[in-house]
């Protein structure tokens, strides 16, 4: 019913209206960042900022900008909190949690745990799950490394990606431990270290490890050159988060792994 307020207005109140899923009509995905990521946001937002129907939200973790075996670790007890403040009591299809070197430091499992603690049942990633997966998308098993750690959190990567079957003939890094440095290495000395690896030895993909490295933008142009796929900790796992929220569309712009459905 109509009623004027004191001062003479019109007051129109409990206006009929509907619902629908807002802006994520198709996936809603959560992704929690490093406090020191200065990348992984942009990178994502360049692939599903064009995706109608799929919404990204993202928190923040506190981490140390010193890339460390301890630091790292120290991160497992602060997943299940900053997975609850991505709205809070909202249904999500992903959730993915940004750090390569961390999920392998701590064991993809524990961070599955620490993210159902806040969202029980949700669908999961890690970039290093993203990795594998797309490994297997390729049909690689021989698998170039490239990153941007020190030489003890080198061994964790290499190590956890032999455990898993996959061999690793070359392996290639900067030795840049501090994450607000590895952020600038510029795309051209990654497309360099990517070149590097691909001359030394016979192998059938490429993986640069690190959500600060930025490689998105280049992978397709990069593949083109090198004639082999391509992916990184971020590209991987928007890849794999769209995958596993059931969006299939091929997208050939992102290089090879977009044209690929997941096949585990």
């Amino acid at each position: 019913m109509d009623q004027k307020a004191k001062d003479g207005m019109l007051l129109l109140e409990h206006l009929p209206f509907e619902t629908d899923r807002g802006i994520a009509s198709r996936a809603r995905i959560g992704l929690i960042v490093l406090a020191t990521d200065y990348t992984i946001e942009h990178e994502w937002r360049q692939v599903m900022s064009g995706l109608p129907g799929v919404a990204l939200y993202h928190s923040r973790i506190l981490n140390d900008a010193q890339i460390t075996p301890e630091t790292l670790r120290a991160m497992e007890p602060r997943i299940a909190q900053s997975t609850d403040v991505i709205l809070p009591g909202a249904d999500f299809d992903v959730i993915a949690y940004g750090c390569t070197s961390a999920s392998m430091a701590i064991g993809e499992e524990k961070v599955f745990a620490r993210i159902r603690e806040a969202r029980p049942n949700v669908e999961c990633t890690t970039p290093i799950t993203a990795a594998f997966a797309a490994f297997h998308a390729f049909g690689a098993r021989r698998i170039g490394v490239l990153t941007p750690y020190r030489a003890d959190v080198n061994r964790i990567v290499a190590s956890y990606i032999t455990a898993r079957g996959f061999t690793v003939p070359v392996f290639g890094s900067f030795n840049e431990e501090d994450d607000n440095i590895v952020a600038r290495i510029t795309p051209r000395s990654i497309k360099d270290g990517i070149l590097a690896i691909r001359k030394r030895a016979e192998i059938d993909a490429v993986f640069v490890s690190c959500t600060s490295v930025r490689l998105a933008e280049a992978a397709a142009d990069i593949e083109r050159e090198i004639g082999l796929p391509v992916t990184s900790s971020n590209h991987a796992m928007a890849w794999h988060a769209l995958r596993l929220a059931k969006y299939d569309e091929a997208l050939p712009q992102w290089g090879k792994l977009f044209t690929l459905p997941l096949t585990t």
